[in-house]
């Protein structure tokens, strides 16, 4: 993929019935460290994430608190913001679906498809997931003891039959294909996935209001008063209100070429099927991808609030000591690809292997031989070449990784570096020498690169040994070899668990 001068990314706005967990971190800050790095390299970066704030689900949760919806909305979007800043997540834009401006766009787009007869009213039946917010067909639920029960949240489905609008979604079939069959969505695997929903199942038209009667927490339809926007429809709207399609259409036409959806596979239908045929319908092409990973499982199940096997992200930070140990087993773990169980054994041996005992212990190990040998003053007179090699083909590796969007490949590329440059440390045996400056040149060289590289997952550990150790962190520089370092202290980046 050639390198991009403008990346816009996105999570997928979190409904805020409950605190977020694991499971929302695992998907925020993989999109965050796309976007550090992406700012890293210099290119001009947007990075939007919010909250999902109508629907039946919050109305319902409101009302068993006894408070009204915004009232509850708005005290929950403060706590993921604060969650947030606990991660270091560098979000531009923080989006409420309530915000004035995203309102807007909704009754916009509503009123668009409206006027091309592309929404129609008519009624419907059928088994309803309160905490989807979606309407399941017969195959697509499972069945407990005689009941439709929900895939995903393993609860009874509702019956529901009422009047509706619908989106005349089958009109974009042929569309639809077209897209799948190209390089939107990533990995390929998913995109395969929806083409074969759509060939077993052909594409059904989708309800996109409910009664007002029924759900009253959400926006109204703008010729039908009487009717609240589907939640979903709302939501995924906030792309192009992060863009600023309405207000800034000069910076939402530079935006969204770029634009680049990060989400979980249990909302690929949505980000595919419908996303895509009601941003054909309203005349703007697609994202640039849609990043698709697999899920976090935990006690054989999907994490999630309804399953009760939740891992809390202030555990997880009191327990690696603080936001770059868990930001990095996050990165080491993600995978676009497969599940990942998770296990406090792995998170250990990924924190104390790669962190204590890869990165820190040779940043401590060279500085403190540099304070001590040299004075901290350590110039650039010459260096392995073999090492300096390493350097060059490891910053291939993970601009590679990087840019196919492979966090998990780049964070091991670059440790595999810092573990070559652990073993050139033993076998020089810089200490056992008087004056080791190309030793400990060499040395310094690969760990400034790893840094750089690192900066990205773990911001704060990298800051500081920047600091300490006197240079940039700068990304053009990766490669070409530092005049002097001066270094003012060895710090301990990581302390290993026990």
């Amino acid at each position: 993929m050639a390198a991009v001068s403008v990346f816009y990314v996105t999570t997928p706005i979190y409904y805020p019935n409950a605190d977020p967990h694991l499971g929302h971190a695992y998907t925020t800050v993989y999109a965050d460290i796309l976007a550090r790095y992406h700012r890293l390299r210099g290119d001009e970066t947007f990075f939007l994430t919010g909250t999902d704030e109508h629907g039946l689900k919050l109305q319902r949760t409101a009302e068993k608190r006894g408070v009204h919806p915004k009232e509850f909305v708005d005290e929950m979007a403060e706590k993921y913001k604060g969650y947030w800043r606990l991660l270091d997540i560098s979000y531009d834009r923080f989006i409420r679906t309530t915000d004035p401006d995203h309102e807007e766009v909704v009754k916009w787009a509503l009123e668009e498809l409206y006027r091309k007869g592309l929404i129609y009213k008519a009624r419907y039946s059928g088994w309803y997931c309160v905490d989807c917010e979606k309407f399941y067909s017969e195959g697509e639920y499972e069945v407990v003891e005689g009941k439709p029960h929900c895939p995903i949240h393993k609860k009874p489905l509702e019956w529901l039959e009422e009047d509706s609008y619908y989106f005349r979604l089958s009109e974009f079939k042929d569309y639809l294909v077209g897209v799948l069959k190209g390089d939107t969505v990533y990995p390929r695997q998913y995109a395969l996935e929806v083409l074969g929903k759509i060939e077993k199942e052909g594409l059904l038209d989708v309800s996109i209001a409910r009664p007002k009667s029924r759900v009253w927490w959400g926006i109204p339809l703008p010729w039908d008063q009487e009717y609240t926007t589907y939640v979903w429809f709302d939501a995924l709207l906030n792309y192009l209100t992060g863009a600023g399609i309405l207000r800034e259409p000069a910076r939402f036409k530079r935006l969204w070429p770029a634009a680049h959806h990060v989400i979980g596979k249990d909302i690929l239908w949505f980000h595919t099927a419908i996303w895509f045929s009601m941003l054909h319908a309203l005349e703007i092409p697609p994202p640039r991808r849609v990043l698709v990973h697999a899920f976090l499982i935990n006690r054989g199940l999907k994490m999630g609030k309804s399953a009760g096997n939740v891992v809390r992200i202030e555990d997880l930070l009191e327990r690696y000591q603080g936001s770059d140990g868990l930001r990095y087993i996050i990165a080491r773990l993600f995978n676009l690809h497969k599940d990942i169980e998770v296990s406090t054994s792995l998170f250990d041996s990924i924190y104390n292997g790669d962190l204590a005992d890869n990165y820190g212990n040779l940043a401590r190990r060279v500085g403190t031989l540099a304070k001590r040998k040299l004075d901290g003053k350590v110039g650039g007179d010459s260096i392995d070449e073999d090492l300096h090699e390493a350097i060059i083909k490891t910053h291939m590796a993970y601009e590679e990784a990087m840019q196919s969007y492979e966090v998990s490949r780049a964070v091991e590329a670059v440790m595999d570096l810092l573990r070559r440059a652990n073993a050139y440390m033993n076998e020089s045996k810089p200490w056992e020498k008087q004056e080791p400056v190309r030793e400990l040149y060499t040395v310094l060289e690969a760990v400034r690169a790893a840094t750089i590289m690192l900066h990205p997952v773990i911001p704060k550990a990298t800051t500081k040994l920047a600091e300490a150790f006197g240079f940039q962190l700068d990304y053009n520089t990766i490669t070409e070899p530092l005049q002097e370092y001066n270094i003012r202290e060895a710090p301990i980046l990581f302390k290993k668990i026990k």
